[in-house]
Formats: C-alpha cells, structure tokens, sequence
C-alpha cells in the first residue's frame, strides 16, 4: 500500500504499522464486574471476535487516589456517567485483581492474543515486566505523570499513549520524555477523554495532524458508541483502536456504557480491516480488475440498415452500450458523412465504415 508509511512496530510478534491491518484492542477495564470467570468469557469472547489483544488496567484504589470522601473526591459533574461516586470507591470497583493477571493473561495467549495493560504507578511497571507484557500503555489522564511514563518507557518495550484532553505541548513533554529513556517505538492514540464520547467531539482529522507533528506511529482509543468513528479513523492513517469490551451492557459494568459487545466488537475488526483495504493508493483509469468492465461503456451503433452512400443521421446511428464501435466523442465527426458500404443494423461503427 502506498501510503505514508513510518517503521513498522513489533508489539509481541504481530506487526503494526500502514502496512499491516489494523491492530485492534479490546479493553476489558472494570468491566468483569470482580467476577473472575466473567473476566475470563470475556477474553474467550474477544478472541472469538477477532480482537488482537486485550488490555486491562493495571491498579489499585489506594495507587489511584486517597480515600477521603471530601468534595475534592467525589465526582460532582451531574452528566457525568459515574455521578456521585467517590473515586477510591469507583477504583475498587474498577480494579483488575493482581492475582488475576496472569491467568488472563495466559487465557489470552491460549485464544492466540496478546495481552498487557496499562500500569498507573510505578510498581504496576513493575508487576508486569514480571509477566513479560509485549507492551505498556499509558491513559490519557496519567499522560502528563512524566516520571510514570520515563517508567514504563525504560523497560524496553513499546509504548502506547492515550493523548485525551492533552496540548500538543504536553504530547511533546511526554514523547520526549519516553524518548529520553531509550523507547522509539511510540503510538499516540487520539482520545476523547469523555465517557461516553459523542462522534461531534471526537475530532478525528487530529489524527494525521498527531502523526505529522511527531513523526510516529497514531490510533484511537474510542469512547464513541458502534463503530463508525473507528472505521473512519483508519482512513486517516489510524494503525490502532482501542474499544471498551463487554459481554451485555444491560448486565451493567463500570464501562458498559460506551463499551463494544462481541458481535459489534466482531464488526469492529471487519470493518476496521475492510477500511484499510480500501485505502490503496491514488489511482485513476481503473484498477486491472476493472479492464474487463470497460467494453460495457457506450460506443457509436448502427441503429438501422444503412446502405451504402447514406448519410449517417441520428435516425440511423445511436450511442449505446457496449464500447465496440467508435467512442462517443466521435459522433458530431460522424454526422452528415456517408457510409463507404453497406451497414447492418447493430454493427459498431468504426472508420472504415466512414468514407
């Protein structure tokens, strides 16, 4: 495919990059509901839904904020999905048990995916280098915690970056400061950091934009409802999606809301893949599978006998189907000259019909 292109990135030993179809996540998040097999139908279904990877997030409440129910740690906005709630709560609720790691982790290895998360503090870094993570990822709210991602950026591996609410300024701080500890292989995911996102504010032509300005490998972290936000992002040069996964939103989970469920999820990765097929390069004049198509466009037909000597008329020639006969281009040049011989009706006129 002849579009921009940049190295391509080995996450585990699967190939990201322009050259290679999209590499689509499914973040299992809080998702599980603290429920270990429900966790695990949810890798089994990923897998089942083509996803390239899971994600999980990597944390505890005390890790993540203090609890301390002040108005500074209650969620106050009123359209806000999570409303009311205290965030060490909300995080309790949220947290992917350390122990559970592994066996997810495993899980998705059995099912042919890749696993890793995102660490939200240094001992999370620390935890999953112990596991072998093919990757790190940072969200979108812990993308200005510089001493997190120079963290994470230091073990070697790849790095995707959310860049939700983030300046370009602070993209720059964050790029440099993986690059300062030794990480070149980047991804910035554009990001809404709304939850739901709504497709108005998504904003995807950043996309190119994000790429351009750092010269590195972009995607999407989608909190958009269905697929169509994703889909598009891939025409403008996305490598990688991340969507929120659940088995049934009614049965509820932290992120349902705006989360995929298996057989969305199953178009997601069609339709992603279908996107980047599409893209090809700038061409005109028809694709080699169009050739045979051509001799179905119009050319100039006898309508009627004609005999020879008559004058060629619009009574007696006719543009039509197939492409036989002289292009239509030539039908003024035709009019009013005579006919060098006999001409059965549905014959396609050429010059040497024309005297």
């Amino acid at each position: 495919m002849s579009i921009d292109k940049h190295h391509t990135i080995f996450i585990g030993n699967t190939a990201v990059g322009a050259e290679h179809p999209p590499f689509i996540i499914a973040e299992l998040s809080g998702n599980h509901n603290q429920q270990i097999d429900l966790a695990l139908a949810m890798v089994d279904a990923a897998a089942a839904a083509g996803a390239h990877a899971i994600k999980l997030q990597t944390f505890t409440a005390d890790s993540m904020t203090l609890d301390v129910n002040s108005a500074d740690f209650v969620i106050q906005e009123k359209n806000n999905l999570w409303h009311g709630a205290s965030l060490h709560g909300l995080y309790a609720k949220a947290a992917t048990p350390y122990e559970w790691h592994n066996v997810l982790f495993e899980r998705a290895k059995a099912q042919g995916m890749l696993a890793f998360s995102s660490p939200f503090d240094a001992s999370a870094v620390d935890f999953l280098a112990e596991l072998n993570v093919p990757c790190y990822k940072i969200a979108s709210f812990e993308l200005t915690d510089i001493p997190l991602i120079i963290k994470a950026a230091s073990m070697g591996k790849p790095l995707i970056m959310s860049t939700g609410m983030a300046s370009l300024s602070e993209i720059e701080l964050a790029v440099n400061a993986a690059k300062s500890a030794g990480c070149q292989d980047i991804i910035l995911l554009k990001c809404t950091s709304t939850y739901p996102a709504q497709a108005s504010n998504t904003n995807l032509l950043t996309i190119p934009h994000l790429r351009d300005a750092f010269d590195c490998q972009v995607g999407l972290s989608d909190h958009t409802a269905g697929v169509g936000v994703s889909v598009a992002s891939v025409a403008l040069g996305a490598n990688v999606i991340e969507k929120h996964f659940v088995l049934d939103r009614q049965a509820g989970g932290v992120d349902a809301a705006f989360s995929l469920e298996p057989a969305e999820f199953k178009m997601l990765v069609d339709e992603t893949e279908r996107a980047w097929q599409a893209l090809g390069e700038v061409k005109y004049g028809g694709s080699e599978v169009e050739q045979a198509s051509k001799q179905y466009r119009r050319s100039i037909y006898a309508c009627e006998n004609i005999k020879s000597g008559e004058l060629f008329t619009a009574d007696n020639l006719r543009v039509v189907r197939p492409a036989f006969g002289l292009a239509p281009k030539y039908w003024d040049s035709v009019q009013g000259k005579h006919a060098k011989q006999d001409i059965p009706k549905g014959t396609a006129l050429n010059w040497s019909h024309v005297e």
